[in-house]
């Protein structure tokens, strides 16, 4: 994998991930939830400012800049579908994938650039948290991933960690907040309570 991101050639692309059943937040859309009255799914295009071309899979919402929708069939697939549904739709062919969650509204386009160096040399980087668990913010050599990837029936809910388990990864460490994301309104509160704080101390 190359070293710095190139946006000015379209090197970098990205899939956003948004099309989980929010089922600990009572089916609401994770993409639409606000956090700093701003929807998730604006915080992750934010975090993907450097890249190209940005396919989102999940249901369509309004948005800044331009991004292709897409959903999985059948829906509901989990993340390894949607993230190989989402490489589909790209119309450019990459030379760095980027893979965002759309529950991390923490991530910004430094957590990137940090992931896409720390790739280099290797098959990509990810977030870990302070446990050292993977999260779903990375960056990937688009070429093996399709050297790995499973066909169409074994994709449905197929583990993120089985798709990955083959690839040499880089564990890059969350600064802060990063690996921070939303499956439950607590989760929704306590990222408000840090931030608050975080205001109050600058």
């Amino acid at each position: 994998m190359s070293g710095l991101l190139d946006p000015g050639r379209g090197g970098f692309c990205a899939v956003v991930l948004a099309g989980g059943r929010g089922t600990r937040l009572e089916g609401v859309d994770k993409a639409g939830l606000e956090v700093d009255g701003r929807s998730l799914l604006a915080h992750a295009l934010d975090a993907l400012v450097d890249a190209a071309e940005v396919v989102v899979v999940g249901d369509p919402l309004p948005t800044d800049r331009p991004v292709t929708f897409v959903r999985e069939d059948p829906r509901h697939g989990g993340p390894v579908a949607a993230l190989l549904t989402g490489v589909d739709a790209l119309l450019r062919r990459p030379r760095t994938l980027g893979v965002l969650a759309v529950d991390m509204p923490q991530v910004t386009p430094t957590t990137f650039r940090r992931l896409h160096d720390a790739a280099d040399g290797h098959d990509g980087a990810r977030l870990v948290d302070p446990t050292g668990r993977g999260q779903l913010a990375l960056v990937l050599d688009p070429d093996r991933l399709a050297a790995v990837r499973p066909d169409h029936e074994r994709q449905h809910g197929m583990a993120m960690r089985t798709l990955l388990g083959p690839l040499d990864l880089v564990d890059v460490a969350a600064a802060g907040l990063e690996h921070h994301d939303i499956d439950t309104w607590g989760d929704l509160a306590t990222l408000a309570e840090h931030r608050e704080q975080q205001s109050r101390e600058q």
